[in-house]
């Protein structure tokens, strides 16, 4: 079967070419752009005088009908056909004739391939930014119901101060708001239409770009079409935002990871979320969120991997570019599933607030409120922060946290010390002495609770 292309060709193409050249097994995944850039550029095309109304009906019919045999199955994918573009203009050009060799004037596979790809990273986009939106109001609301659970905040994977439950899910709540911001930007960022800009120069057909781009749903055409067929930046971008996002929800799988141990006990997973051992009948495992730490090494190979596939490459396309479309369809695919699992399993896990709050009677989490009380009764921290460390020796040869250290204790450490100190050092009210914006008292909490409420209600 002769190519497309093979007008100025004596040989026949060799199948090991053919076999290596081809991207028809994973670029189908973008026929419905394709078949909808089409359209559009059949309008157009028509609107311009360029085809008839009857050629453009036969084209549009004909691609409703191309439409319905990939869906329905009966499609043929042929490796010879090279990618989805000519197998579905081959296919068209079966089924309505000469009409469907006149849909390729004033493009290239180029363009159509930068528009084709640039729609799915567009919807995708959209439908990842509102899974995030789904995650943060599962985050919310169980800051709601934990707002007076005590957690032991921690640096260093060391326990540091007295937060509570609700406090720390609204920092990963605010990390997935950023994200979705994230989306939102490269949205507006790359909502502009590649097609029109032919092989690189733009086209001596009297066309009207800014037709396509309205009817396709982008806010105007590219600029500079020397740009429009080099460029995979709105790729890049999707691949960014999904990495960074991945990042966040390793850190916070790492952290459940943690938490449902046996040491810790914070929180436990669902079985439904949880899968068991070949060999060990006690075992319950935290995969869902094992998995999710696992694949962001996954998504960010992608991204580093398009990264290095653009970094040398000369203006215009070059094939290069076809390594651009795989690891965007994996990354994506992984992203849905995986922020759909995490926030399902969220909404499922149990939170034990009675293991959290035994746990800040470790650690001597209000030492710091005991030094502040110092440097703000004249004592110069640095002395403060002696005094405090040498009470905390005291409380661990006691065998007790430094909440629960007598007056006398205190006294006898240092008598700059007063009695107004004893109730700062209550874990409890550590916790809610910090109703800085932002901070971590139940008042600050539920304005931050409030903020996202609002959020995700815009």
């Amino acid at each position: 079967m002769k190519k497309m292309w093979s007008g100025r060709f004596k040989e026949p193409s060799s199948k090991l070419l053919e076999e290596f050249n081809a991207s028809i097994f994973f670029d189908k995944a973008l026929y419905k752009e394709d078949i909808q850039g089409s359209i559009i550029h059949s309008k157009m095309l028509c609107k311009q005088g360029i085809l008839t109304e009857q050629e453009q009906a036969d084209i549009e019919k004909g691609l409703g009908q191309v439409r319905e045999e990939i869906e329905n199955g009966t499609f043929q994918w042929l490796v010879e056909d090279e990618d989805i573009h000519m197998s579905i203009e081959k296919r068209l050009t079966e089924i309505i004739g000469d009409a469907g060799k006149k849909l390729h004037t004033a493009r290239s596979r180029n363009d159509q391939v930068a528009l084709d790809f640039r729609l799915f990273c567009l919807a995708n986009s959209e439908t990842i930014r509102d899974l995030l939106k789904s995650l943060v109001g599962v985050l919310t609301d169980i800051a709601r119901d934990h707002k007076e659970t005590m957690l032991p905040g921690m640096t260093h994977l060391q326990h540091a101060q007295p937060i509570s439950f609700a406090y720390h899910m609204l920092a990963y709540a605010s990390m997935f708001k950023r994200d979705f911001e994230r989306f939102e930007s490269l949205m507006e960022r790359n909502n502009f239409s590649p097609i029109g800009c032919a092989a690189l120069a733009g086209t001596p057909h009297n066309i009207d770009r800014h037709f396509t781009a309205e009817n396709l749903g982008f806010n105007e055409p590219t600029v500079n079409c020397l740009d429009t067929v080099s460029d995979r930046d709105f790729a890049l971008d999707l691949l960014y935002a999904i990495s960074v996002a991945f990042v966040h929800m390793s850190r916070l799988s790492e952290e459940l990871i943690i938490w449902s141990s046996s040491e810790f006990g914070f929180v436990t997973i669902s079985d439904a979320h949880s899968t068991g051992s070949s060999i060990m009948p006690n075992k319950k495992n935290p995969d869902v969120a094992e998995l999710i730490r696992g694949k962001t090494g996954r998504v960010n190979g992608n991204l580093v991997s398009l990264l290095t596939v653009m970094k040398a490459l000369p203006l215009a396309y070059n094939k290069d570019m076809q390594e651009d479309k795989e690891g965007v369809f994996d990354s994506v695919k992984t992203a849905k599933i995986s922020i759909e699992i995490l926030t399902e399993m969220l909404a499922c896990m149990t939170i034990n607030k009675e293991n959290q709050e035994s746990a800040c009677k470790k650690g001597h989490l209000s030492a710091t409120d005991l030094a502040d009380f110092l440097a703000a009764n004249g004592v110069p921290f640095r002395e403060a922060h002696f005094i405090t460390g040498r009470a905390v020796a005291v409380a661990e040869d006691k065998g007790v946290d430094l909440s629960e250290l007598t007056f006398e204790d205190l006294k006898s450490i240092d008598d700059r010390v007063s009695e107004e100190v004893v109730p700062l050092l209550n874990l409890r009210n550590s916790m809610n002495a910090r109703k800085s914006y932002g901070g971590t008292a139940v008042e600050a909490v539920e304005k931050q609770i409030s903020y996202f409420d609002g959020w995700l209600t815009k």
